[in-house]
């Protein structure tokens, strides 16, 4: 018997409404809400119930575009420059410590087993990306306070800023060797799309910062900067630069230039509700579970060598910050999640590298849910081992 054809509203709907159940549920079972979103697109996808017409996988990559260029802006909103100056060296060092740390341990473990060039470097490469909404969610539930605290969530803000850079250069190395770029542009490219994406974004958040310090309060601020977000993400594409990366450079423009740079931030942030919803449900659904057989040993791996290149990375990044022994001890610890940034570097390989996609986005998908189940356990269980969570929280 054919399946009866759901109207696509319908399935707008049911995403919402899954995505208000997470939330609710998370509330209660202290489970992030990503981690249960993902649960869901795998149980309603074909993996599993099989109860979602098969075509909506192809929204994903739209899907992904808006969200992801809506993360990217509010990522940009922790490069504040008053910010950074309060959280000094020590946020610097562990940041590049722990990025350092998982790529290069992510790099030989996979490698080792694997023996593919092009897997090791995507996946080294993807490695350091973090969650920050998952962090800052567990810190704010705990209200923690304490230098610790103040690293993580440091750090968190600009480790996804690394992530991307080294992404866009390991993601043109790994083309080369795929046969898709020349050796010899493999370096101007890799400067295209970092620097193009950073000079992108300036250019454009300076006239947003101009205009929201000119919008009042009850303007259409939304509309104003949603605008902007999706020119500077849409020439993102355009001229092949990482929109990630201009999106956020677009974010710090604004935060640093703007009168009034909090109104744009708060807009987004509540825009940007129905698209992540949606984005972690396809990013579910997209997961095919049968790949567990073929991924499973190679997905241990990559869970093992990242936490241990973040924990042991941070851990020697904050000593050669000569950050205090607590931090030392803890840092690394509450930097295991990975969520939305890590699915939309491998969405990236997805559409550039589809052959390596296969392999990347199912694996990254299904480490994910890993990472989002135990990163914040182990984030809340060492800020309340440092003494910054209070028992009763």
């Amino acid at each position: 018997m054919d399946k009866i054809e759901i109207p696509k509203l319908l399935i707008i709907s049911i995403f919402l409404l899954l995505g208000a159940f997470a939330h609710a549920i998370g509330k209660k079972t202290k489970i992030p809400r990503v981690t249960l979103l993902l649960i869901m697109g795998i149980v309603i996808g074909p993996s599993v119930f099989d109860v979602i017409p098969h075509e909506i996988s192809t929204w994903f990559p739209s899907i992904a575009h808006v969200a992801l260029a809506m993360v990217g802006f509010l990522l940009g909103e922790s490069f504040l420059g008053k910010d950074l100056k309060q959280s000094g060296k020590t946020v610097l060092f562990v940041s590049i410590g722990e990025t350092i740390g998982a790529a290069f341990i992510v790099f030989c473990a996979v490698y080792l087993f694997a023996n593919d060039l092009t897997i090791s470097l995507l996946l080294c490469a993807i490695a350091p990306a973090s969650a920050p909404a998952a962090t800052l969610d567990v810190i704010k539930e705990g209200h923690s306070k304490g230098p610790l605290t103040k690293t993580v969530l440091g750090v968190v803000a600009i480790d996804d800023a690394w992530g991307v850079i080294l992404f866009s250069l390991f993601l043109v190395a790994a083309e080369s060797i795929v046969g898709q770029s020349h050796q010899t542009s493999l370096l101007l490219k890799g400067l295209w799309e970092v620097g193009g994406a950073v000079l992108l974004g300036i250019g454009i958040g300076l006239p947003m910062a101009w205009f929201t310090g000119r919008i009042k309060p009850g303007e259409p601020t939304l509309i104003e900067a949603a605008g902007f977000i999706f020119i500077c993400g849409g020439i993102a594409q355009l001229i092949e630069v990482s929109y990630l990366l201009s999106c956020m450079t677009l974010g710090a423009t604004v935060a640093n230039r703007a009168k009034h740079h909090t109104r744009p931030f708060r807009e987004i942030e509540g825009a940007s509700e129905p698209f992540l919803i949606a984005f972690f449900i396809l990013a579910g659904y997209e997961f095919d579970l049968a790949s567990i057989k073929t991924l499973g040993f190679l997905s241990l791996i990559y869970i093992l060598s990242r936490s241990v290149g973040l924990i042991f990375g941070g851990r020697l990044g904050a000593r050669s910050a000569k950050a205090s022994n607590t931090i030392q001890k803890h840092v690394g610890w509450c930097l295991l999640p990975q969520a939305g940034v890590a699915l939309g570097l491998a969405l990236f390989v997805t559409e550039r590298l589809p052959d390596q996609g296969e392999v990347i986005l199912p694996l990254i998908i299904g480490t994910t849910v890993v990472f989002e189940l135990i990163g914040p356990v182990m984030t809340r269980f060492h800020l309340k081992k440092s003494g910054e969570i209070n028992d009763n929280s």
